[in-house]
C-alpha cells in the first residue's frame, strides 16, 4: 500500500515538496561543520567494514563536512524510503539501486546531481549505465557496483561423473541445459536455483533474448508485450525443472541462501544465483569445496543483462546538496569502490575500479569469468517503468512462482503478467 501511495502521490504534494527544497537547499555552512547522513544498505562483513572506513577517511580528510553512517535494509529499503521522504526525514545520501530510485525521481523526491559530479566519474562509466539514472536529462544518483546472475560448478562432481566443464566466451541456455543433464544422478540434481523472488532475475536475463517486456514512456507509464522471448528465460527453468528433471524444483521455492548449502554439499552440480553469493561460498565453503564460475549465460541475443546498478542518490530535500554530491565523488573513486565490490562480489560501474579489481584479484576463483559477465550489460525498459516495484510485487512474483511450481501454463503467465500490468497502470 505505501508503495501505491508512493506512486499515485498527488502533483500538489509534489510541488510543495519542490518550493520547500528550493527555500532549504542552500549549501552554505553555519557554525560547526556540515553534519550528511548517509543510509547504507551495505550488509556483508566485509562490505560493512569497507563502508566504514571510507566514512571514516573521508570524515578525516573533511572536518568541515562530516558524515554519518546510518545503517538501512535491503529488505525493507522502499518502503523507508517512503516513508521518509513523505515524513521530510530521508537522509541526505542514499543507497539504493536504479530500479527502485526512479520513481521517486519521478516525484520529485531527488536531486539532480549532474552539475556536482566530477570529470573522472562520468567518463569512467558507460553511457548504458548512465542511461539507467537518466530521468529527462537528469542524473539522479551515481551508479556503483552491479550484480549479474552467474553459474557457478561443482568441479568435482563433473570430473565424478566424467563430464568436461562448460568452457569458452559464453554458455548457451540450451548448453546449460545438456551439462546439467549429463551431471545428473539419482543422488545429484544438475542444477538448482534460488528462486523464491523471481522477478528481478527473469526481466535481467531476459535481455539475452531481447526479452525487453516494456516500452516505456518520458513520463514513466509503459505498455507491456509478453511474448516469445520474454518468456524464453522461464520456460528453459521450467523445461529443466518438469521435463528433464535437471533442476531441482524444490529450489525455485527457495531464497539463494537457503540453496547454497545443498551446492556445498554436493547435492547440486551447478547453482545459479547472483554474483554477490560467491562471498558466501568463500566464507562458508570447506578448505577441499573446488568451484569455479562458468561462462557468462547467454540467449539468442547474446550475454546480455539488465545494469541494475546500485545508487548513491542526494534527496531533494537536502541543504547541502553540493557537499552531498562531493562525498558521493569520493565515494566513486576507484581504490574505493574497487574495495567495496570486492566485499561484495560485484562488478564496478567504473571502468578504472574494474582494473582496480581485476588486478588485485588476478588468479582467484571465480573472478575473471564474473567480471567477464560484466562486460555486456545495458539498461532494461523495467526500470524506467514508474510502476515496475508495485507490479513486480503484486502480480508478476506471484504469477512467475505459479508458473515455476507447475500451477499454470506459458500462456497463462503471460496473460496474469499483461493483466496486471494494465491493472496496476489503471
Amino acid at each position: 500500500m505505501k508503495r501505491k501511495l508512493a506512486t499515485v502521490v498527488t502533483a500538489i504534494a509534489v510541488s510543495g515538496l519542490l518550493a520547500s527544497c528550493a527555500g532549504g537547499g542552500s549549501s552554505e555552512s553555519s557554525d560547526g561543520p556540515i553534519e550528511l547522513t548517509f543510509q547504507s544498505l551495505a550488509y556483508q562483513d566485509t562490505t560493512v567494514a569497507a563502508t566504514k572506513d571510507i566514512v571514516d577517511q573521508w570524515n578525516k580528510d573533511n572536518p568541515d563536512v562530516q558524515v554519518k553512517l546510518t545503517q538501512g535494509s535491503w529488505d525493507n529499503v522502499h518502503d523507508q524510503l517512503v516513508t521518509q521522504f513523505q515524513g521530510g526525514t530521508a537522509p541526505d545520501i542514499i543507497h539504493d539501486e536504479s530500479s527502485d530510485i526512479l520513481g521517486f525521481a519521478n516525484q520529485g523526491y531527488l536531486a539532480d546531481i549532474s552539475e556536482y559530479l566530477s570529470d573522472d566519474v562520468k567518463k569512467s562509466i558507460s553511457d548504458d549505465v548512465w542511461d539507467t539514472v537518466t530521468i529527462n536529462d537528469k542524473v539522479i544518483a551515481a551508479p556503483t557496483l552491479m550484480q549479474t546472475y552467474v553459474v557457478y560448478a561443482n568441479k568435482k562432481v563433473f570430473a565424478d561423473a566424467g563430464v568436461e566443464l562448460p568452457a569458452g566466451d559464453e554458455l548457451q541456455w540450451s548448453d546449460l541445459q545438456k551439462a546439467a543433464k549429463s551431471v545428473t544422478t539419482p543422488d545429484t540434481f544438475g542444477v538448482a536455483w534460488g528462486l523464491k523472488q523471481p522477478t528481478a532475475a527473469v526481466m535481467n536475463t531476459a535481455l539475452g533474448f531481447d526479452g525487453t517486456f516494456f516500452d516505456v514512456k518520458d513520463d514513466g507509464t509503459a505498455t507491456i508485450d509478453v511474448g516469445e522471448n520474454e518468456l524464453s528465460v522461464p520456460e528453459f527453468v521450467h523445461s529443466m525443472a518438469y521435463d528433464d528433471a535437471s533442476l531441482d524444483p524444490v529450489s525455485l521455492t527457495q531464497s539463494g541462501s537457503d540453496v547454497l548449502p545443498g551446492f556445498l554439499g554436493g547435492k547440486y552440480a551447478m547453482y545459479i544465483g547472483g554474483n554477490f553469493l560467491a562471498q558466501q561460498i568463500t566464507e562458508s565453503a570447506s578448505a577441499d569445496f573446488d568451484w569455479t564460475v562458468l561462462p557468462p549465460l547467454a540467449g539468442s541475443a547474446g550475454t546480455v543483462q539488465a545494469a541494475n546498478p546500485q545508487t548513491m542518490s542526494v534527496a531533494a530535500e537536502s541543504k547541502h546538496p553540493k557537499e552531498a554530491a562531493e562525498f558521493i565523488n569520493y565515494w566513486m573513486g576507484a581504490d574505493n569502490q574497487a574495495k567495496l565490490a570486492q566485499g561484495d562480489w560485484l562488478i564496478p560501474a567504473s571502468a578504472d575500479a574494474r582494473k582496480v579489481v581485476e588486478t588485485e584479484t588476478e588468479g582467484q576463483t571465480g573472478w575473471k569469468e564474473l567480471l567477464a559477465t560484466g562486460e555486456n550489460l545495458k539498461g532494461a525498459p523495467f526500470q524506467k517503468a514508474a510502476t515496475y516495484p508495485q507490479w513486480k510485487d503484486q502480480y508478476a512474483t506471484p504469477s512467475l512462482q505459479q508458473y515455476f511450481a507447475d500451477s499454470i501454463s506459458a500462456d497463462e503467465l503471460a496473460k496474469q503478467l499483461t493483466e496486471g500490468w494494465k491493472s496496476v497502470e489503471g
